[in-house]
């Protein structure tokens, strides 16, 4: 009984949540936590183990992957060794699909990493690290924190402003298809017009007035968007014909950089639109994957 007291005492184990960055024309700079969770249990061992299962389980079995590396990262940071543990993940975030799980993981291994050593770094930290990692804090920002959060870059700083967001009701339609994030990227052109840009930026500041008020007919009139989802809707099969039906429900986007569309709906309506949306990608023989959720205000936690 007092050895199983102490093996307990010696697991941590913590949520991340699932993130929804670009929001339509926040591009690069907003995002939202999801009620969509991987949990993630760390117990020392004599070297690194890792184990998963659920989403993405058949991609992620070598023990070298974003957690992993997060989790020695951390231990750098501080200066110390990296110690042996035994990782179990049990993800239930879409991978490849525009919801930050490359941002869950890294977030998770260095939040990990951080409640075993003690928590020599604060939050603050935690984001410099793992923006540093990601490249922006589009998604590991809200990962780390909850709500609705806007950064910035400037120099070295990482400027955020975080918002509580009202339960809304927001539907995932993943269609199963290969995209890979360089390839969001390189559709992309490499500059964009004046008028583009101001299309987005006054945009921008109303979705998240939207958001911070659970506006949905205001968030469904200025949830657009012309420096990415134009781009990328035309690599996505099926895509622009998906944002079109689910926008006669609601506020709609591509989720992150895609190719998941993100819908935010009246609750009694959620099933129908679904349904709809999936029906859009199904029709061109391409399978979805799909759920019902709400924003979270909470961000990774330890339970």
């Amino acid at each position: 009984m007092g050895s199983e007291a102490i093996i307990i005492s010696c697991m941590i184990k913590i949520r991340v949540p699932a993130t929804s960055a670009n929001l339509g024309p926040g591009f690069d700079c907003m995002g939202l936590a999801l009620d969509i969770w991987n949990e993630i249990s760390f117990m020392p061992a004599d070297r690194l183990n890792y184990h998963v299962e659920g989403e993405g389980a058949e991609k992620f079995k070598s023990p070298r992957n974003l957690l992993t590396k997060a989790f020695a990262r951390l231990h750098e940071v501080c200066g110390k060794r990296a110690q042996g543990a035994e990782i179990r993940a049990c993800n239930g975030i879409f991978v490849s699909s525009g919801l930050g799980s490359s941002a869950a993981a890294i977030v998770g291994g260095l939040c990990g990493a951080n409640e075993m050593l003690g928590k020599p770094l604060g939050e603050n930290d935690l984001l410099n690290v793992a923006t540093e990692m990601e490249g922006h804090p589009d998604n590991v920002a809200p990962a780390l924190f909850g709500g609705l959060v806007v950064s910035i870059m400037k120099q070295h700083e990482i400027i955020t402003r975080r918002y509580e967001i009202p339960g809304m009701t927001i539907l995932i339609v993943k269609p199963q298809v290969e995209w890979l994030t360089k390839t969001a990227r390189a559709v992309l052109p490499k500059s964009f017009s004046r008028n583009d840009a101001l299309f987005n930026i006054g945009r921008a500041v109303l979705v998240t007035d939207a958001l911070r008020n659970g506006d949905l007919d205001l968030l469904q009139s200025v949830m657009e968007d012309r420096v990415h989802q134009p781009y990328r809707l035309k690599h996505i099969s099926g895509g622009t014909a998906a944002l079109k039906t689910a926008k006669q429900f609601g506020a709609a986007a591509l989720s992150g950089a895609g190719p998941s569309i993100i819908a935010f709906v009246p609750p009694e309506q959620s099933q129908r639109a679904l349904n709809e949306i999936c029906a859009v990608f199904n029709e061109r023989g391409i399978e979805t994957k799909s759920l019902i959720t709400h924003p979270s205000n909470t961000g990774t936690h330890r339970i």
